[in-house]
C-alpha cells in the first residue's frame, strides 16, 4: 500500500532534460568510437620500393597516419561526456560549443586528408566513418547548447538558494542538514 503522506518523485524516464542528456551521452560515445575506429582503419595504400633490393612492398596508411587529430578528437568527445554531466549554466554551453566546433571540423579534416593523399586510395569507408563520428559529435554539441538549461547536472542536490528543493519529510530534512554540514539536533523548532 503506497504511503499517501509522501510525494512521489517524477518518473526519471519521462523528464525531457534527462532524455536529452542521455541522448548527448550516447551520441558522444558513438562519435568517440567512430573516430577511434576511423583512426585504426586503412585510408590509403602505397607501393614502396626498397633501395638496393628493388623489392616492392605495399604500405598501409591508417587514419591516424593521415589525420593524427582523430584520436585526440575521440578523447575530446569522451571528455565532453564528463563535462556535460559535471557542469551547468554557461559552462555547459561552452562545452557544447567546443564539441560542435570539433564535430564540424572533423569531416573537413577527413576530406582534406583524402585530397592530399598520393597513394592508391580504397573506397572512402574510413573517411566516411570519420565524417560520421564528426557529425555525431556536432549533433551532441548542438543538443548541449540547445537543451543545457533543462539537463540535470552532477551535484544538483547541493545547490543553494531557490534552485534547491526543501525536503518534505523529517528524515530527509535531517539528512539534508547533515549533508550541508549543520547539526540538526541544535535546531529550534
Amino acid at each position: 500500500m503506497p504511503d499517501q503522506g509522501r510525494e512521489t518523485a517524477p518518473d526519471r524516464k519521462t523528464a525531457p532534460g534527462r532524455k536529452a542528456l542521455l541522448l548527448v551521452v550516447v551520441l558522444l560515445l558513438a562519435g568517440a568510437v567512430a573516430l577511434w575506429f576511423a583512426a585504426r582503419l586503412t585510408w590509403t595504400t602505397a607501393i614502396e620500393i626498397r633501395p638496393g633490393s628493388g623489392a616492392r612492398i605495399p604500405v598501409r596508411h591508417t587514419g591516424g597516419d593521415e589525420v593524427p587529430a582523430l584520436v585526440p578528437l575521440a578523447l575530446l568527445a569522451l571528455a565532453g561526456i564528463a563535462g556535460t554531466i559535471a557542469v551547468g549554466g554557461w559552462a555547459r554551453r561552452v562545452v557544447g560549443g567546443l564539441l560542435a566546433l570539433a564535430g564540424f571540423g572533423t569531416p573537413l579534416l577527413a576530406l582534406l586528408a583524402g585530397e592530399a593523399s598520393t597513394g592508391g586510395s580504397l573506397f572512402p569507408w574510413a573517411r566516411t566513418v570519420a565524417g560520421l563520428g564528426g557529425v555525431l559529435v556536432l549533433a551532441a554539441g548542438a543538443l548541449v547548447v540547445r537543451y543545457s538549461t533543462g539537463m540535470p547536472r552532477l551535484g544538483s542536490s547541493y545547490q543553494s538558494g531557490p534552485a534547491r528543493e526543501r525536503p518534505k519529510d523529517a528524515d530527509s530534512e535531517l539528512w539534508q542538514a547533515l549533508s550541508q554540514g549543520e547539526d540538526p539536533t541544535t535546531r529550534s523548532g
